[in-house]
């Protein structure tokens, strides 16, 4: 991943990014003694992406948890390029939906009590996905997307990928819970994997919730745990 660090107090090097409105030291690592300290005191008002000992110490300091997930990567080699249909009476089409298209199937994914439905999230679901599918809060959408849409045409799932400093990245899975059949988010992201391997894409990653049982579900289509960290509010 191309990026370009910060450092503090010697103590630390980040990325940094804007995270619900704060600044955000994403994937944080120590690079020398005081880490805690040096983010304590000079961090206040951020919310911060460290490795999750540097997370436990920060929330017995007083920060507050915001997410502990696991990034997961999936070697495409290791994917069959096959033709996936779609569940019967459903189709899936390109991701060139407008956001309002899309936002009831992922409000309906993602109620407030959901483990990846973070905190901050409340109504600015629909804020945040303009500019994710518009390409400008993590990178532009890439052509395996897809949206799984019913015979009335309406979005019921999909899974949205992004390239996120140049790795493939999954920003959306989602299924309507009533509206498409339990198996359909998994069956849409099978067929993403696959028409990533025909565009020659060689990874594709995401981020989970160390509670969601769909880590299962990634688990089994071949995302393996490369990092764990837990995100805090200082």
């Amino acid at each position: 991943m191309n990026e370009e660090r910060k450092t503090m107090a010697g103590a630390i090097s980040y990325s940094e990014r804007v995270r619900d409105g704060r600044p955000w030291a994403d994937r944080v690592e120590v690079i020398g003694p005081g880490a805690a300290d040096a983010i304590m005191s000079g961090m206040r008002g951020w919310a911060v992406s460290a490795p999750p000992d540097l997370g436990e110490e920060l929330l017995a300091r007083g920060a507050r948890v915001l997410r502990h997930a696991h990034v997961m990567l999936c070697d495409l080699k290791n994917v069959e390029p096959a033709e996936i249909e779609a569940p019967e009476g459903f189709r899936f089409v390109p991701c060139d939906r407008t956001p309002e298209e899309l936002l009831p199937a992922v409000r309906a994914a993602y109620p407030p009590d959901h483990p990846d439905r973070h905190p901050g999230e409340g109504d600015t679901i629909s804020e945040e996905l303009t500019p994710l599918l518009e390409g400008r809060l993590i990178g532009k959408v890439l052509p395996c997307s897809l949206l799984v849409v019913d015979s009335g045409d309406t979005v019921v799932a999909g899974v949205v990928v992004n390239d996120f400093d140049e790795i493939p990245w999954v920003s959306q899975v989602f299924r309507h819970p009533v509206e498409a059949p339990p198996g359909t988010g998994a069956l849409a992201l099978r067929a993403v994997q696959a028409r990533a391997v025909k565009d020659g894409l060689a990874t594709l990653g995401l981020a989970v919730t160390h509670t969601n049982p769909a880590k299962r579900v990634y688990d089994r289509l071949g995302f393996v745990v490369t990092e764990t960290s837990m995100t805090v509010a200082v």
